[in-house]
């Protein structure tokens, strides 16, 4: 699933150029400032000012392919870039995804084995990557720097118009089969391929496996029943000529979108697209690549699928889930009413459908599949309940269809409505840019509706529709009538029983050998031979070094020469402070609260995650938590907690804190103000049934999460033997906190004994008042939330002392494997390093680029077939940290680990990978954020020691790392100390685990 916004069918002049004016759609009589394109290959259609998100969209066709231009002129030197092509597979052989990769593996202008890494560490990017989703593939990236977007656009127009496509690269990319001992073809065979293996990663998770079920018959004739990823089964049919018939189809002008973002005009892009690519093509005469749309079922029907799982005890594991094939995402209308309902129904825990799906004692916990699907041609509401069993399905059937059925006889009450309407007119206005790049975050936002040749404008303008829904909700029967039209009287519905089954991956990997050995019995002599040629060739082609002076590059003489520095306001309050930071929000305004954490015992300290994660769902004061997740609602854009942990930069003092974070419109900042007031001080922790429940979904969610992040479990595993900081992050949300929280839960009794400790954990964090108070707004609010603190608590003359911590674990074993359900690995190794402001850091951080770039890129995905691996310095630790991700092997990972270092060693200076090892620093240094999350950013590292010249100075000494430096550090602090070594696995993997030494954990 990925989630993308709104569209609606808009008749534009791309089906007809030349011959319809382009429109000047003027909202609020707002005058287009940003210069047209005058480019003579492009027609214009539209413009569009959308003043909520300070930007214009200007749509352009090219003549002559009919290729769509949507360009996003914004005031920001952030430029981003997106190309996405219509790819609709017809079966689940991952064909589109395995382009995606290979099509990044050379081209005609660049024909080296791998431009796209290359460029990674030849560029100041803010972003680069390339996405396949249900129905198209996209290639985006991002830079502040000219030069570096300008020579990003070269490397990926060519790529993606003018891709080599070598049956080699198909091979390391897609998949293969090799002898396991490739001198011999007496030795078994093997499967392998990135997306091979990246594919059976993602397809572990229960929630992967769950929608790709459910949408599966959802959808049984069109692109929606193939899994686009692929299935690994069925990748291993795909052949090299279906790879290379699919690409000629797919990638052309005709069936392409280009957008673009930033204040680099359209007509200079419109330039470099006619000149790349565009001036080679002609229109496309095949019919248009679309989505059909899906035969309809006349009656709701109910299936009934598997799950693998490495668990012995099965009860309650039990995924029940019901699903509605709704209208088009490109029928705005359709649209904002499915949106509008699911919130009604669903966005917090007072929804009515919501609510019972928490409460019900079918299940343990709401399944994380409820809500919206609204990326594809035809939108999918969802709801379900995990942890319950196959024998209830006809029960949970009842409880959501009786729950509709008295929504829509007796409605909610009319300030829900005005609530929904609330939440969207702040996601409207936000201006976001953490995550992705703010104008990639836009583009994925309309992406839906231009790839469905619907309306890009309309998914990003949602102001006047908004309006629209405002006159639409005073109608008494308007919910009832979205309720029945959508769900109630749509039979084309599907009820999904997901239950477990222990010996399916026993039965999967029996399947998997039984095929490679009916593949060898039928293998020639010159079949073998040609297996055994095939492996050579492309162990030699990975090994080739290659002339990279051919792809452009930036130097460091583009690298800006200083930090951006904020300025804060910083207001004495008694014995407390206040930070105001003036920023552009849009009209939202946020903030935060501040208190250092007091020493408290280690049994209450394992619950302090949950704390901060429960302390904003649960009753204040006389409300109870439903009547305080309706006020929230009503009000905020979200209220949340979390705590930090981290090393002061010059020492090993831990720094340790709570924040309390919420944000609102510019009219709600009292009403914020005083909310986030009334948790710190009015929080309950009676409510024993809602903690219960908020264990259970947290544990559901913490368990289907493992093997999406397994390789930073990995790697906090590995550190925790590494620092006291490290230790604790890996008890506190690591897998021991996990284990914790799922022996905790198998307790008589738990639920009283924990809400005890989080009442006490309330006494010691909440106790006091906050000590510092965060205010990022226009500079027009900061007075009036100035005068506010003054008034909502008393601050008294004299500071406190932040309290001394001895929070010190038990040491446990430092290698370690911890065996979880999954069909692939997550290596790390960790080494004890220096505190970030030492005069080493900088080294120990260019290095690891330096070796990921050099080394184990090639040594670990290409020839070891894991989907990433690297190595990275942990400035907040002090630990330098190698790891791979969805990767096949184990003890090859950890060889290739320490042959990076020899590698280093033995190696002459090469000052051009020294220099795209730091220009990856640099980049990563300066890579923007959203307004708010810069100011946010800045405040906490000020909070943490990490003051301006702080930063500057470490700037400083990257940018002078030498040769020499990087042979110090690893010879100091990598080849003459001890390391620790951990795995994320699964139980076939116990002997080779156990050969390595490690202790093993079982989750």
């Amino acid at each position: 699933m990925k989630p993308h916004s709104h569209g609606e069918n808009a008749h534009t002049s791309a089906n007809n150029p030349g011959t319809t004016e382009a429109k000047i759609v003027s909202d609020h009589d707002q005058k287009v400032t940003a210069p047209l394109s005058k480019h003579p290959a492009f027609e214009l259609v539209a413009v569009t000012p959308i003043p909520s998100l300070n930007i214009e969209v200007q749509e352009y066709v090219h003549r002559k392919t009919q290729a769509v231009h949507y360009h996003i002129a914004a005031d920001h030197d952030e430029n981003v870039f997106m190309v996405a092509l219509r790819t609709v597979p017809e079966n689940s052989c991952g064909v589109a995804h395995i382009l995606e990769h290979t099509v990044l593996c050379g081209s005609e202008r660049y024909p080296v084995r791998d431009p796209f890494f290359m460029m990674i560490r030849r560029s100041l990017n803010t972003f680069m990557n390339a996405f396949t989703s249900s129905d198209w593939t996209a290639y985006p990236f991002a830079s502040q720097n000219k030069k570096d977007f300008n020579n990003l656009l070269q490397v990926y127009l060519d790529a993606v118009f003018f891709a080599k496509l070598d049956p080699l690269d198909f091979a390391q990319e897609g998949h293969r089969i090799e002898f396991s001992d490739n001198s011999t073809p007496d030795s078994d065979l093997e499967f392998k391929g990135v997306v091979y293996n990246e594919m059976k990663g993602a397809m572990s998770a229960s929630t992967a496996i769950l929608w790709q079920t459910l949408t599966k018959y959802l959808n049984p004739t069109n692109t929606y029943h193939h899994n686009s990823g692929g299935d690994p089964e069925h990748i291993l049919d795909l052949t090299y000529e279906q790879l290379l018939h699919f690409y000629k189809t797919h990638y052309h002008p005709t069936n392409a979108v280009f957008m673009t973002f930033g204040d680099l005009p359209a007509e200079h892009h419109h330039q470099s697209f006619e000149d790349l690519a565009l001036k080679r093509f002609e229109l496309l005469k095949e019919p248009p690549i679309e989505v059909v749309d899906e035969k309809r079922y006349y009656a709701p029907i109910q299936v009934k699928e598997a799950y693998p799982t490495e668990e012995d005890e099965l009860n309650e594991k039990t995924h029940l889930v019901m699903g509605w094939l709704l209208g088009h995402s490109t029928q705005l209308d359709e649209l904002l009413e499915a949106s509008f309902l699911t919130s009604v129904l669903l966005d917090h825990s007072a929804s009515p459908l919501r609510k019972a799906l928490e409460q019900t004692s079918l299940g343990r916990s709401p399944s994380p599949l409820c809500g919206l699907e609204d990326a594809n041609k035809e939108m999918v509401f969802m709801c379900g309940i995990e942890g319950s069993e196959p024998d209830r399905v006809e029960a949970f059937e009842t409880l959501v269809l009786t729950t509709l059925t008295e929504v829509a006889e007796n409605s909610v009450p009319q300030s829900t409505l005005e609530s929904v309407l609330h939440q969207l007119e702040l996601s409207q206005r936000e201006i976001g840019g953490d995550a992705y790049p703010y104008g990639m975050q836009l583009m994925l936002a309309g992406l839906s509706g231009a790839v469905h040749r619907g309306s890009f404008v309309n998914l990003l303008n949602l102001e006047p529709a908004i309006a629209t829904l405002k006159e639409k909700i005073q109608s008494p029967t308007f919910l009832s009538g979205l309720i029945h039209k959508y769900l109630l009287d749509n039979a084309h519905r599907v009820t999904l029983t997901l239950y477990p089954d222990a010996e399916f991956n026993k039965r999967r990997k029996y399947q998997e050998q039984q095929r490679l050995k009916m593949i060898k019995e039928r293998l020639s002599d010159e079949q073998s031979r040609e297996i055994i040629r095939q492996a050579q060739a492309l162990k030699e082609r990975q090994a080739l070094v290659e002339d990279e002076s051919i792809l452009p590059k930036v130097t460091l003489e583009d690298v800006k020469p200083e930090v951006v520095t904020l300025t804060p306001q910083e207001v004495p309050l008694g014995d407390r402070r206040a930070w105001f930071y003036q920023s552009g929000t849009n009209g939202l305004v946020y903030q935060q609260q501040v208190i250092p954490l007091c020493d408290m015992p280690l049994d209450d300290l394992r619950w302090i995650p949950a704390f901060s994660q429960f302390v904003t769902q649960l009753g204040v004061n006389k409300r109870d938590y439903l009547a305080q997740q309706e006020h929230l609602y009503g009000i905020t854009g979200g209220v949340s907690a979390s705590v930090t942990l981290r090393n002061l930069p010059d020492s090993s003092e831990m720094v340790t804190y709570f924040t309390l974070s919420g944000k609102a419109l510019v009219r709600n900042q009292q009403a914020l103000a005083q909310s986030m007031k009334d948790i710190w001080t009015g929080v309950r922790f009676d409510e024993v049934d809602r903690i219960k429940d908020l264990l259970s979904q947290s544990l559901l969610r913490k368990e289907s999460g493992i093997t999406q992040r397994g390789h930073m479990l990995a790697m906090q595993a590995a550190s925790s033997g590494c620092s006291k900081e490290a230790r604790v992050a890996h008890e506190l949300t690591g897998l021991p906190a996990i284990l914790n929280l799922k022996q905790s839960l198998a307790k008589s009794g738990y639920e009283d004994k924990i809400a005890k400790t989080l009442a006490n954990i309330k006494k010691s964090v909440l106790g006091q008042h906050p000590n510092e108070f965060l205010s990022i707004s226009e500079a027009d609010q900061n007075q009036e939330y100035l005068e506010q603190l003054q008034t909502l608590w008393q601050f008294s003359v004299g500071c406190e002392k932040a309290p001394e911590i001895n929070w010190n674990f038990p040491s446990k074993a430092d290698s370690c494997a911890w065996l979880v359900n999954s069909q692939v690995n997550f290596c790390a190794k960790a080494y004890t390093t220096v505190p970030a402001a030492h005069l080493d850091a900088a080294a120990l951080t260019v290095l690891g680029g330096y070796l990921r770039n050099g080394y184990l890129h090639r040594a670990i995905r290409e020839q070891g077939g894991a989907y990433g691996g690297g190595a990275s310095h942990d400035l907040a630790n002090g630990v330098f940290k190698f790891y791979s991700y969805r990767d096949p092997r184990l003890g090859a990972t950890f060889e290739d680990f320490d042959g990076s270092l020899n590698w280093f060693l033995k190696a002459k200076p090469d000052a051009l990978k020294l220099e795209q090892a730091i220009l990856g620093v640099i980049a990563s240094l300066d890579k923007p954020g959203s307004p708010a999350g810069e100011a946010k950013q800045d405040f906490h590292y000020r909070l943490t020691g990490r003051l301006m010249k702080f930063r500057q100075e470490f700037r400083q000494r990257v940018l002078s790392v030498t040769h020499e430096d990087l042979v110090r550090v690893i010879t100091h602090y990598l080849t003459s100390q001890r390391s620790n070594m951990a795995v994320v696995s699964h139980k076939a993997m116990i002997s080779e685990i156990q050969s390595l030494g490690l202790e093993v954990n079982e989750l």
